[in-house]
């Protein structure tokens, strides 16, 4: 199997170092702004907060273990997460259509409404931000760090990197 220096030797160093350097500005400036969109600072959501919401809205209700597999954590920091958005209303608990005695978490209306206010401010900001760039430069950089993040999760779920030309969902 070849070392991580073997599979770097070939490749330009420099460019890995400014990639890297990249990387951890962009993580900062994330962190920072917490992309937390324009307008009111009200808009800005916690990362956590806004993925969970996110999965919820996109896949429907479902059970703190599946929501922790989809989102590649362990259930207690799922529980943990969820907590402070079922204690404001975004989230509620209800039990499981099929066995009474099973917890399964929901967008709430209220959570719904949020996220949409969210969304629509972090569309706003990426909108700024990409303001001097085509529709298709746009669309590269989309698909070049969906493809990243989907390698970042591979890596991390301990999976071989997937082909470069199928849609890493997140």
């Amino acid at each position: 199997m070849p070392t991580s220096q073997d599979m770097t030797s070939h490749l330009d160093h420099g460019l890995l170092d400014a990639l890297q350097h990249q990387v951890a500005v962009f993580a900062r400036r994330a962190e920072q702004t917490r992309l937390g969109g324009v307008g009111q600072v009200r808009n800005s959501m916690d990362r956590a907060a806004y993925l969970l919401l996110n999965r919820l809205d996109q896949e429907g209700p479902m059970g703190v273990k599946a929501l922790a597999a989809g989102m590649g954590i362990d259930s207690s920091t799922v529980t943990r997460q969820v907590a402070p958005l079922v204690d404001t209303g975004l989230v509620k608990r209800t039990s499981h259509p099929e066995d009474g005695r099973a917890v399964v978490l929901q967008l709430s209306p209220r959570g719904q409404a949020r996220l949409e206010e969210v969304r629509a401010s972090r569309r706003e900001l990426m909108a700024q931000v990409t303001e001097g760039w085509t529709e298709a430069e746009r669309d590269s950089f989309c698909t070049l760090l969906t493809r990243f993040n989907g390698a970042l999760s591979a890596r991390q779920a301990g999976l071989p990197a997937a082909d470069p030309e199928s849609p890493h969902p997140q």
